[in-house]
């Protein structure tokens, strides 16, 4: 054997030594952050719908989702590191123009209306808990995610992120708060009723679309992206540097599972609480996350409403950024400018002009006649039907090995990640046909 060779089997020795002693909370990333920005106020607020509507009924659909959510974020992720460039810039470069700006326009319309809500439902939650003007709240929200975003590089954003994840664990700690009949909750999720009627058919294009979201996509494999780029470590594209391709793809698995585990526990938590409070107690009017809230103080005792209203801060405070993110990646991306928040601001000036337009646009929505709230259930059904054709793309991308090398996506997600796009469609077009014949 060579010196060269006896080298770097040594170098390899001691590179898999690392990563096995790495601590599992320095192996989460951009898994957790996207997983943990899924349920932002627009998802506790879906979430919340659909348990005070149909109480257990719909808790079937997030045990469905989470393998389903697991593959395409994994895809996502693997594609971003593999590539070196997100999924925007990834459709510019290997297909056409028109289907990056179509599906990234598709992108922006849904995160800006869920930025409404979002910020909206952080206002109206800070108003509940101490009083005062929403709007004023609602605003500067905003400006101090924004603020964050164009003053502090990605380096140092993330692990602040990172941390707001735990904001989460406040709807597990609700249901603590709450008398919860397990065995009717177990009854309903694993043997489920469904009832085929477009109220019910909407309702779980809803939560899917809720789960399985567009502005996810986006986020995660440009965080790949931004740690590539990040000259703090060692990693490059996959393509370029093949040999770290283990130890990468290892850490993205972990690191995604976790996030979306993490993820659709708390969506199942926040459905619960709606179903046992709320739907139980005939309360099945809410339109927005601190409506939840607010009508959990009489019926769930102060404790549940103040974990609940404070969660929404939370999770707002960690989704805002992702949702305002997600949409610059995509524009910048499409239109083959620089992007990323480790960029200063005249080094991407399309990237930071979206990331303001679109989070002044959500601040504004508020101001408007327009009801951000009641948009936001369509929305999510928007961004369940837009999803399909991008998901669609996303696989295209996985599967070839022009473009992902030798890191083409394994046979068990490229099963699994399909069987996400076909079950994101057919819950598009059963809501569509029982529509027409409700």
């Amino acid at each position: 054997m060579s010196l060269a060779q006896e080298g770097r089997r040594t170098l390899s020795k001691q590179r898999k030594t690392t990563e096995k002693r790495t601590p599992v909370w320095q192996m989460l990333s951009a898994g957790l952050i996207t997983g943990a920005a899924d349920d932002d106020p627009s998802g506790i607020a879906t979430y919340s719908q659909v348990g005070a509507v149909f109480g257990y009924a719909t808790m079937w659909s997030v045990l469905l989702a989470l393998p389903l959510m697991i593959a395409i974020q994994t895809i996502c992720a693997r594609i971003g590191r593999v590539t070196g460039a997100g999924i925007g810039a990834n459709i510019r470069r290997h297909y056409t123009h028109g289907l990056a700006y179509s599906l990234v326009f598709a992108l922006v319309i849904a995160n800006v209306i869920n930025l409404a809500a979002d910020i909206g439902a952080m206002g109206a939650a800070l108003k509940l808990l101490i009083g005062g003007p929403a709007l004023a709240y609602t605003a500067a929200f905003a400006l101090l995610s924004l603020a964050l975003q164009v003053f502090i590089p990605f380096s140092y954003y993330s692990p602040i992120l990172k941390v707001l994840t735990l904001s989460l664990f406040a709807y597990v700690a609700t249901v603590f708060a709450i008398d919860v009949p397990w065995g009717e909750v177990a009854r309903n999720v694993f043997i489920p009723h469904i009832a085929l009627n477009a109220k019910y058919a909407v309702a779980i294009v809803a939560v899917l679309g809720t789960t399985i979201s567009p502005y996810l996509f986006f986020w995660q494999a440009a965080q790949e992206v931004e740690e590539v780029r990040d000259a703090g470590n060692d990693r490059k594209p996959l393509t370029h540097k093949p040999r770290q391709g283990p130890d990468a793809l290892r850490r993205i698995g972990i690191d995604t599972m976790i996030g979306m585990f993490v993820s659709e526990i708390v969506a199942f938590f926040i459905i619960l609480t709606a179903a046992v409070v709320l739907n139980a107690h005939g309360k099945t009017d809410i339109n927005s996350a601190a409506e939840a809230a607010a009508a959990l103080r009489p019926l769930a005792g102060p404790f549940a409403f103040a974990v609940f209203a404070a969660g929404i801060i939370g999770t707002g405070l960690l989704a805002v950024p992702v949702l305002a993110g997600s949409a610059a990646y995509g524009v910048a991306e499409a239109l083959g400018k620089p992007s990323g928040l480790e960029r200063k601001p005249h080094q991407a000036k399309i990237f930071y002009a979206v990331l303001i337009v679109a989070s002044f646009a959500g601040v504004l929505l508020n101001f408007t006649s327009i009801d951000p709230i009641k948009a936001l259930y369509w929305s999510a059904v928007f961004n369940g039907v837009a999803a399909v054709p991008i998901m669609v793309v996303i696989m295209m991308l996985g599967l070839n090995p022009r473009i992902m090398g030798t890191f083409t996506i394994p046979a068990w997600l490229k099963i699994l990640g399909w069987i996400a796009t076909l079950v994101m469609a057919t819950a598009a077009v059963v809501m569509f046909a029982t529509w027409q014949t409700s």
